[in-house]
């Protein structure tokens, strides 16, 4: 160890001094027979001295560059779990979101008495400007036959159009061809809800229109299925939207209404297909309470 005394500092002070003079004499031209040999006394004295500081040196610099290179695989590690980690909790949520979907169709499925084989939406075509088509993850193998209806747990998807076995074709309540029978909540009468809009009606993805001209509809009115023979393609009770704007189109022999779908279509995931209908008409049943009922039970 180095320490600090009047001899250390005159023997430093000896060091610099000829290393001064080295410099001077080694840039001067030529090959001084005493220049030579000053440089060779001053190679002896300082190389050894080089050296000893770099010996001691070298540990201390492998230490750092490994204490780096653990670092940087730490990290590496780190990094790593960390994705996995966010990648669990995301898969957690999913199936979180899937559970709570799957409780509201069995709920939806048990007000209406409808048998349902459960499926998920696994890919969806676009086409006209409309999601028209999804895709399910069940088939023959699994029951599911054409003009069967399909729900979720907010109400009507649409109807199965083609079966494989192990996966079918669902054409959407919002395609433009689409056109199911409807009901008003709470009363007899009754129209038609096409996919899209009609000519001379407001822009919609569903727009219902009534075959009577004269029924009296107002914003917030429900509307369920009607139903159809034998409960195909349609079962009754189905929700299907709520009307948020009516009109009269010019040359319509029907009063037109815009209408605001009970389901999602942008985020469909958990579907039901309805392989037998229900032994009675639900009617109302399978809507949900409205706010103001709710408040009402509440109080």
């Amino acid at each position: 160890m180095f320490r600090d005394s009047p001899r250390s500092r005159l023997f430093l002070a000896v060091l610099v001094t000829l290393a001064v003079a080295l410099l001077v004499l080694d840039s001067r031209p030529g090959s001084d027979p005493v220049t030579s040999a000053a440089r060779v006394g001053g190679e002896f004295v300082f190389v050894p001295v080089a050296a000893g500081v770099g010996w001691a040196a070298s540990p201390v610099t492998a230490l750092r560059e490994g204490m780096r290179s653990e670092s940087a695989e730490r990290v590496a590690e780190l990094e790593k779990a960390n994705a996995d980690l966010k990648a669990q909790l995301q898969a957690a949520r999913i199936d979180e979101e899937r559970a709570e979907q799957l409780d509201e169709l069995l709920g939806l499925a048990g007000l209406g008495g409808y048998e349902i084989v459960t499926a998920q939406a696994v890919t969806r075509v676009t086409a006209r400007g409309y999601a028209d088509t999804v895709t399910i993850d069940v088939g023959t193998d699994a029951g599911v036959r054409p003009d069967m209806t399909v729900v979720n747990g907010s109400g009507l998807v649409g109807r199965v159009t083609e079966a494989g076995r192990r996966t079918a074709t669902v054409t959407l309540a919002t395609d433009v061809d689409s056109a199911v029978g409807a009901r008003l909540e709470g009363s007899r009468k009754i129209g038609v809800v096409n996919g899209g809009s009609v000519p001379g009606g407001p822009e919609a993805a569903l727009t219902l229109r009534l075959f009577d001209l004269e029924t009296p509809v107002e914003a917030g009115t429900r509307v369920v299925t009607l139903g159809s023979h034998e409960g195909a393609p349609f079962v009754p009770g189905v929700p299907i939207g709520t009307v948020d704007q009516v009109q009269v189109a010019p040359g319509e022999l029907s009063r037109v209404a815009r209408v605001t779908p009970a389901v999602d279509f942008a985020s469909l995931d958990v579907v039901g297909v309805v392989v037998q209908g229900p032994e009675r008409d639900p009617r109302d049943s399978v809507l949900p309470p409205r706010p103001e009922e709710e408040e009402g039970d509440r109080s």
